[in-house]
C-alpha cells in the first residue's frame, strides 16, 4: 500500500481518539513552543499535525499564524471539522514532506511530532532536511520528536527510526545548534507507554 493510502486508511476508519499517537493536549510540544519567546503573529508550522490538537491549543493561546501540513486530506478533515469556524484561522496544507514545495524562509517555528521517524531512507530524511533548511527562516526554530533509542519499532504497523539526541542532532547537522533535548514518555489510549526524545534546534543565521 502507497504510504498516502495507508494514512488515509487510518483516518478514515479509525476514531482520531484512538490512534496510539493521539493527545488530548500535546502539552510538552505547546511547552517547547512558547519557550522559544516567539512572537504570537510569529509564523509556525505543524508537519505531520493531522488530527493533533496542537493547533486547538496555538490558537486558544492567541498564536494567529498557523500552518498545518498532513499527508493525509482524512486527518486534516478531523481536525477542520473538530475546530469548527476557527478553522478559517489556520493554513491548511495537504501533501508528502519529502515533495512538497514550501516557501523559502517562510516560518519561525517548525513542529514535528512522530513524522521524522517515519522515514527510513537517507533520501527521505535529506530531503526532509532540506524543506527545513529552505523554509524555517534564518535564526528560527526547529522542534522535532521522535521515538527514543528504547522506544517502538514500528508504529501503525509501518518501520520507524529511533534516536538518541546526538543522533537526531546529526541527521540536521551543522546548520542547526541543538539547543536543549528532553524526553516523553507518552501514554497512549491503549494503557501503553512509548518513549519519545525531543530535539529544540535553531537554525544558523539572524
Amino acid at each position: 500500500m502507497h504510504t498516502k493510502d495507508h494514512w488515509e486508511n487510518v483516518y478514515t476508519n479509525k476514531q482520531t481518539t484512538g490512534v496510539s499517537w493521539f493527545q488530548e493536549h500535546a502539552e510538552q510540544s505547546l511547552r517547547l513552543i512558547r519557550d522559544t519567546g516567539v512572537a504570537r503573529s510569529a509564523e509556525i508550522i505543524d508537519v505531520g499535525g493531522g488530527a493533533s490538537t496542537l493547533v486547538d491549543d496555538l490558537l486558544l493561546n492567541h498564536y494567529s499564524a498557523v500552518t498545518v501540513l498532513d499527508l493525509s486530506g482524512a486527518a486534516l478533515e478531523a481536525a477542520r471539522a473538530r475546530l469548527g469556524p476557527m478553522a478559517s484561522q489556520v493554513r491548511w496544507l495537504e501533501g508528502d514532506i519529502t515533495k512538497i514545495a514550501l516557501p523559502a524562509h517562510a516560518f519561525d517555528v517548525w513542529h514535528d511530532r512522530a513524522v521524522f521517524h517515519f522515514l527510513t531512507t537517507k533520501e527521505d530524511r535529506q530531503a526532509y532536511v532540506d524543506t527545513v533548511l529552505r523554509s524555517v527562516k534564518p535564526g528560527g526554530h526547529v522542534i522535532v520528536a521522535t521515538f527514543a533509542a528504547d522506544g517502538p519499532l514500528q508504529c501503525s504497523g509501518l518501520p520507524v527510526m529511533r534516536y538518541d539526541p546526538a543522533a537526531l542532532h546529526a541527521e540536521f547537522g551543522a546548520p542547526f545548534v541543538l539547543v536543549q533535548h528532553e524526553q516523553e514518555n507518552h501514554h497512549t489510549p491503549f494503557g501503553t507507554v512509548q518513549k519519545f526524545i525531543y530535539c529544540y534546534c535553531r537554525k544558523q543565521g539572524s
